[in-house]
C-alpha cells in the first residue's frame, strides 16, 4: 500500500508557471512507477506524464510535451510535475498515480493508488 498526497496546485495567469508534488508514504518509493492524470469539469480522466522507478524514463502526453517536466526524487518519496507555459486548457484537477504492476503509467488501467487530486486553475 502507498497514500499519495499532492500538492501545488492554484490559479496561475496563462503562460505562467506551477510545480505539483506528490509525497508518497508507505511502501517503498522506488518500487512504483509514477504518474499525473487531469481531468476537467465534464472529460474523462487523461493521461499527462509518467517516470519510471528510478527515474531513467519519462514519457508525455502530446498536449503537453516541451511545456511539462515530471522528475522523482527517491530519498524524499516524492515525484514532481513542473508546468511552464500553461494554457486554460491545461486548466483541471491533478492527481498522482502509482503503480508496480508496469514500468510506465499510460492509462488509468494501469494505476494501483491515486491521490486525491490538486486543483490547477489557469486565467487567460
Amino acid at each position: 500500500q502507498v497514500q499519495l498526497v499532492e500538492s501545488g496546485g492554484g490559479l496561475v495567469q496563462a503562460g505562467g508557471s506551477l510545480r505539483l508534488s506528490c509525497a508518497a508514504s508507505g511502501r517503498t518509493f522506488s518500487a512504483y512507477a509514477m504518474a499525473y492524470f487531469r481531468q476537467a469539469p465534464g472529460k474523462e480522466r487523461e493521461f499527462v506524464a509518467t517516470i519510471s522507478r528510478y527515474g531513467s524514463t519519462t514519457y508525455y502526453a502530446d498536449s503537453v510535451k516541451g511545456r511539462f517536466t515530471i522528475s522523482r526524487d527517491n530519498a524524499l518519496n516524492t515525484v514532481y510535475l513542473q508546468m511552464n507555459s500553461l494554457e486554460p486548457e491545461d486548466a483541471a484537477t491533478y492527481y498522482c498515480a502509482a503503480s508496480t504492476t508496469v514500468g510506465l503509467i499510460t492509462a488509468s488501467a494501469h494505476v494501483g493508488f491515486w491521490g486525491q487530486g490538486t486543483q490547477v486553475t489557469v486565467s487567460s
